[in-house]
């Protein structure tokens, strides 16, 4: 081995290999494959990436690891590693950096899971008109009288029979020409795009053909496949986001391409790679599953899988070649990253986007294997913290054509508002993500098995009733040791600030309340810090008490603060005192208890009926512009015509905030929570 290289070793996935020397433990990890948690983009400020670097010689693997081998120990390590870890070998991945051969022990924790996501669809009025359609054409045969070329003979009877005009065919249409006009004795079906291009021939008639809209989010990607001629949704398919591991956020990813060479094709790549794994699963989705079986004697080291088909179940069986249009929307810093576009800019005052209309460009550009002559359409951006995923959601709702003010809350990593009516709209962004995706939240987690997703707390007892992501019994009606908690996803980061307040645990300021009896209330031994235990180490999986602490709680006030700051400034920039309907969306619109939204004081007060959830709306959105192409119209319209205004450079930013940091508000009326908090918590003074 090199002098400049180490053999790392990750458990308990078993991933080891040569790493060079000066690399932090989670770039190792990333190198080997291995996913640890990184919430914050490497800037130790979540403590999720703790691991354990074992001390000794393991013949096995033939190393000698030893907490020497890493660098020595940061002050910033000291905030999330107590003295009695870090003689464990406790150490933050982001901090440690590889100096000589490591066994390193990743805890459960740490481990990123497979998240669970909410995408599905919603069944929406969508008029059709795809930008692809289908053509079937029969033609006569060339002869001596007429031997006009292959082309041009099409694109005559395209004209002649549909009105088509002007049409040109992509090379790889092209290739596919000849042969399809006479497998099929000059009888063909073209897919055209917007009228103007063939992009695909086939031989035959053909009745159906296929599409999929895109949401890249910044933590999560969802893909709808649709049948672009009945436009059902054939299929929802979900991932992760591959760039979470350089962080959680848009500027920690706007940071990493900053300060490494190449970092901007490489999450470009990770995110392109995710796309073709998405429409790689959206196609296997349409064939029978597979299953293993015993091979012959003579095919001993082979593997076979044979299919298993549903008894009574058509299967579509498609190829990647089946589809032939992709609708595609996330926030400008995604649309830029996927694009190679510099998004330094975007992360700078004023913030301008590199461009803010739609495009068309061929999916073989992007290397997306799909129909190799087929156009992605992305969405156009609003400004540089209000991406084509707000356009998604504001082409979905149609605020603009409605006589009611709506304010619509899109809550993902970055929040973003949308406020208005035919006269008016306006929009904005704000920082809530880190605390309601859990990071920065002592057991927060993103939203996979084992984490909290509702909780309940008894006014009276302050007994904790919870259900956790996997397991459909609660907590009250489960043995301890079957719940099986990790900690707490972002659902459950709602919840927990209200249950907390309603039953009189924290005060309006958010401050633990000093006179409650709760067996569930302590401090700390260690920092001496106020906490609060919503599962016990019995129920956990972790073998830890899972606990909120004074500074969770500040996290969550402090995203929740902005969220209604800007509410507030954006009502008053439009001169109203009340909404007509408040709008939820995001993956947090599907899970999120209205009355616990308002107990918390997410959003001003309002009846709870006029508070609704719309789920995804940002795939919706791209589901929309797929499936009618006025849509993609309207989006560039759109994007142009809502005002956008930056928060932070509004006068008395700060005091709003400070005021919505309270709960639900320092000084805001919330007589619509009138029953649903006691009266002596809901007018504490």
């Amino acid at each position: 081995m090199g002098k400049d290289k180490a053999m790392v070793i990750f458990q308990p996935s078993g991933r080891r290999g040569e790493v060079p020397k000066g690399i932090t433990l989670i770039e190792a990890s990333r190198l080997l494959g291995v996913d640890i948690e990184s919430l914050c983009g490497e800037k130790k400020v979540c403590g999720k990436c703790k691991v354990r670097v074992e001390e000794g010689n393991f013949e096995k693997f033939h190393v000698h690891s030893s907490k020497t081998h890493v660098s020595p120990w940061l002050e910033e390590e000291g905030k999330f590693i107590s003295p009695q870890e870090r003689e464990q070998g406790l150490r933050l991945g982001c901090a440690a950096k590889v100096e000589g051969d490591l066994l390193v022990f990743v805890p459960e924790e740490s481990r990123a899971g497979k998240q669970v996501v909410s995408k599905a669809p919603r069944d929406i009025h969508i008029k059709h008109d795809p930008a692809v359609k289908l053509y079937h054409v029969k033609l006569e045969k060339p002869s001596f009288e007429d031997p006009t070329g292959d082309f041009e003979r099409v694109a005559r009877e395209l004209e002649k029979s549909y009105g088509l005009k002007n049409l040109r065919i992509d090379l790889h249409a092209l290739r596919q020409l000849p042969e399809a006009l006479r497998q099929a004795e000059w009888e063909v079906t073209v897919s055209v795009w917007m009228d103007r291009e063939i992009i695909r021939v086939r031989p035959g008639k053909v009745k159906d053909h296929y599409g999929i809209a895109i949401d890249v989010g910044t933590t999560t990607i969802a893909g709808y496949l649709c049948n672009l001629q009945t436009m059902e949704v054939i299929d929802t398919i979900s991932l992760m986001n591959p760039q979470c591991k350089y962080g959680e956020d848009v500027m920690a990813r706007i940071t990493y391409q900053m300060t490494n060479p190449g970092g901007l094709k490489r999450m470009s790549d990770d995110v392109i790679e995710g796309l073709n794994w998405l429409v790689e699963e959206a196609v296997k989705g349409t064939h029978p599953p597979k299953k293993k079986v015993k091979a012959s004697e003579e095919k001993e080291k082979k593997e076979e899988w044979i299919e298993e088909p549903e008894k009574g179940k058509e299967y579509l069986r498609l190829a990647r070649e089946d589809i032939e249009d992709i609708t595609l929307g996330g926030n400008t810093a995604m649309h830029h990253i996927l694009l190679q576009l510099n998004p330094e800019y975007v992360g700078l005052a004023p913030f301008p986007p590199v461009i803010h209309h739609s495009l068309d460009i061929k999916a073989r550009d992007l290397g997306l294997r799909i129909n190799p002559s087929s156009y992605v359409f992305v969405l156009p951006n609003e400004a540089g913290f209000v991406g084509a995923d707000n356009v998604g959601v504001l082409i979905t709702e149609e605020p603009y054509k409605s006589d009611e003010t709506q304010l619509i809350i899109d809550i993902g990593t970055n929040g973003e508002l949308v406020l208005g009516n035919k006269d008016k709209l306006i929009s904005s962004s704000c920082a809530t993500g880190p605390a309601f995706e859990g990071a920065q939240i002592q057991f927060g987690m993103r939203a996979a098995p084992g984490a909290i997703e509702r909780i309940k707390i008894d006014p009276d007892t302050h007994e904790v009733d919870y259900k956790v992501i996997g397991r459909e019994a609660w907590r009250s009606y489960s043995r301890p040791e079957e719940m099986k908690t990790k900690g707490i996803c972002g659902s459950g980061i709602l919840d927990v600030l209200a249950e907390l307040y309603r039953a009189g645990i924290i005060t309006k300021t958010g401050a633990f309340n000093k006179k409650q009896k709760s067996k569930r209330f302590r401090r700390n031994p260690e920092t001496n810090q106020p906490e609060f235990v919503l599962a016990w180490a019995e129920e956990s999986s972790i073998g830890k008490d899972i606990v909120i602490t004074q500074k969770d709680v500040r996290q969550i006030q402090l995203a929740k603060g902005a969220l209604y700051a800007g509410c507030k400034l954006m009502m008053r920039r439009l001169g109203i005192d009340k909404v007509d309907k408040v709008k939820i969306a995001g993956a947090f619109g599907t899970h999120v208890d209205r009355e616990k939204a308002l107990i918390m004081g997410l959003f001003p007060d309002c009846e709870l009926e006029k508070i609704i959830s719309i789920g995804n709306a940002a795939g919706d959105g791209c589901r929309a512009a797929l499936l009618n192409r006025e849509k993609r119209d309207e989006a560039n319209w759109v994007s142009r015509n809502v005002e956008y205004i930056e928060l932070t450079v509004e006068g008395d930013f700060q005091k709003e905030f400070m005021g919505a940091m309270h709960i639900p508000h320092m000084k805001d009326e919330f007589s619509h929570l009138e029953g649903l908090v006691s009266p002596e918590i809901l007018h504490e003074n």
